[in-house]
């Protein structure tokens, strides 16, 4: 058994290395209270796609494609912001003060945008939503990564990411009880209480959270760091300077070391990008292909499925009942998000590469989506629409987006994840704000055909360029 770091370690029995141990309730802890900013990200998307169409009918005349485009895609422009913002300020200033200013940032705003409900309040809303989700974004995977055991380090960071579609799914059923118990597109501020709720309940269940470990450690804070684990996961728990120092291969002793000392160097972004080009455009690429699935279908999924007559339509039927129709054929197939995520865990669990993973989720999304043209073009059954849709949620879920998140902090050592995490999750909200921003022009200059294929062809090249850089940054992933 390796020497103990801290003799504090034994007082309550054998003591266990943070690195191998078994997971305990603590880590489960650990992982829900992380995931909730993964669980709001999705949430605002999706009922940001819910107050489009009733801002709609409210608005007289409606919005246009290209302001549509903007309350669609400017969270996202926030995310890209809070990313870089808070992913370098948390390498050089701890996890834990920004884990617990993103949900603060998060509640106050979308409560402002409920008290103040028009499009311009809401927009600046949205957009200081999204610097707070962006930080959650570069932290909350950092937490997991450090805090897990070598093991199941992969496994509960795709778990974390789970919790998206749990925000799918929660923020459509919510949103359809509220279209169809109001009936009146005007209560569509109300929608921003529930990001506001949420953040809330984020700040609570942190009040109780410590500083990271690894990062800690990263800073030759070695007593901070053991009381921050025993903190975390018991007492009896103690932690080795080369178990959190560094990610990369081969890294150990005060070779693993070496990242803490660059980063104090502070180096700048541009020269991070080039020093470690390959890595950004093997984390940051693929993450800006899925960002079109997920956040630009994703947003306009209630206007798709109208766009492609998915929904049922009463002759008598109010506006507002007519969105509340596409938002309930939005969560049927929001729900097959979460086996979606499921499939790609247990494939993660039984050690296949996260680079195939990803590689064959973005070609079964674009032949699913290629499936959807002709169905659309043909008349086919809607259910045969349908269920390609749901095809294309499935593997989006078990590949790209899941594997985009658990993919950066593999292939960056502690010192440097943040920024690492930050710009990957950066560059990958640019591909959703222009896939968000777009689509609605598409729709209004080429209709869904066009809108079905520029995404199919994205999907193509997400598989291209995980395929091609796939050994780029490290052998084992």
């Amino acid at each position: 058994m390796p020497t103990l770091t801290s003799h504090n370690a034994t007082v309550r029995g054998i003591p266990v290395n943070m690195a191998t141990m078994r997971l305990t309730p603590r880590h489960y802890w650990i992982v829900g209270v992380s995931s909730l900013g993964q669980f709001i990200g999705t949430a605002v998307a999706t009922i940001a796609g819910i107050i489009i169409p009733m801002l709609n009918i409210v608005l007289h005349p409606g919005l246009s494609s290209l302001m549509q485009g903007v309350i669609g895609s400017i969270d996202l422009a926030g995310i890209c912001v809070g990313s870089i913002v808070f992913g370098k300020l948390s390498d050089r200033y701890g996890y834990l003060p920004f884990f617990r200013l993103c949900p603060v940032l998060i509640a106050v705003s979308a409560a402002a945008a409920a008290l103040l409900p028009c499009t311009a309040s809401l927009t600046v809303a949205l957009f200081l939503v999204g610097v707070g989700i962006g930080g959650e974004y570069s932290l909350d995977s950092d937490y997991v990564t450090d805090l897990m055991p070598d093991r199941y380090k992969s496994l509960m960071v795709g778990v974390t990411k789970t919790a998206s579609a749990a925000g799918n799914i929660v923020a459509a059923a919510i949103g359809f009880w509220m279209l169809i118990s109001w009936k009146d597109a005007a209560m569509w501020p109300r929608l921003m209480w529930v990001i506001s709720i949420t953040g809330v309940v984020m700040l609570l269940l942190r009040i109780r959270f410590y500083e990271s470990p690894g990062w800690l450690l990263s800073k030759g804070r070695k007593a901070e760091a053991e009381e921050a684990a025993r903190k975390f996961l018991g007492a009896d728990v103690y932690i080795e300077a080369s178990e959190t120092a560094s990610e990369e291969p081969g890294a150990t002793g005060a070779a693993a070391l070496k990242p803490a000392a660059a980063s104090e160097n502070r180096i700048g972004l541009f020269r991070f990008i080039v020093s470690n080009w390959k890595k950004v455009v093997l984390s940051g690429i693929p993450w800006a292909c899925e960002g079109l699935g997920v956040y630009g279908i994703g947003v306009f999924l209630p206007i798709l499925v109208m766009a492609l007559g998915l929904e049922p339509v009463a002759a008598d039927e109010t506006p507002v009942l007519h969105v509340a129709d596409s938002v309930e054929v939005t969560l049927y197939i929001s729900c097959i998000m979460l086996p979606g995520f499921i499939a790609g865990l247990i494939l993660i669990n039984k050690g296949r590469r996260l680079t195939a993973i990803q590689t064959w989720g973005f070609l079964l999304c674009a032949i699913a989506l290629a499936i959807l043209m002709p169905a659309y073009h043909e008349h086919w059954n809607k259910w045969i629409a349908i269920g390609a849709f749901m095809m294309f949620e499935f593997f989006l879920n078990m590949g790209p987006h899941l594997i985009t998140y658990v993919l950066p902090p593999k292939i960056y050592a502690v010192a440097e994840r943040g920024q690492g995490v930050g710009i990957a999750a950066a560059i990958g909200k640019i591909g959703a704000v222009a896939g968000v921003f777009l689509i609605p022009v598409l729709l209004h200059a080429g209709g869904a055909i066009l809108v079905l294929g520029v995404c199919t062809g994205v999907m193509a090249v997400g598989a291209a360029v995980t395929f091609l850089f796939r050994d780029s940054a490290a052998s084992r992933i």
